[in-house]
């Protein structure tokens, strides 16, 4: 997911996206230790992705806290 995609979410909607991001983190990790994952880029794409969500959170509630 790119930066300038999630820049224009509020808070639910990241909220919403990290859930989704953390529950393909966890089926990632699940389908390596059984042998059955096919892209192994994909649980790097995945984990960035949360960062930078959680980066956007993190930016996001600092800003409003200050304002």
């Amino acid at each position: 997911m790119k930066i300038e995609e999630l820049k224009n979410k509020t808070l639910d909607q990241l909220n919403s996206i990290l859930v989704d991001l953390k529950k393909e983190a966890f089926n990632l990790r699940f389908q390596k230790a059984n042998g059955q994952l096919e892209n192994t880029a994909r649980v790097r794409l995945v984990k960035r992705s949360v960062a930078r969500v959680l980066t956007l959170i993190n930016n996001k509630t600092t800003n409003e806290s200050e304002n």
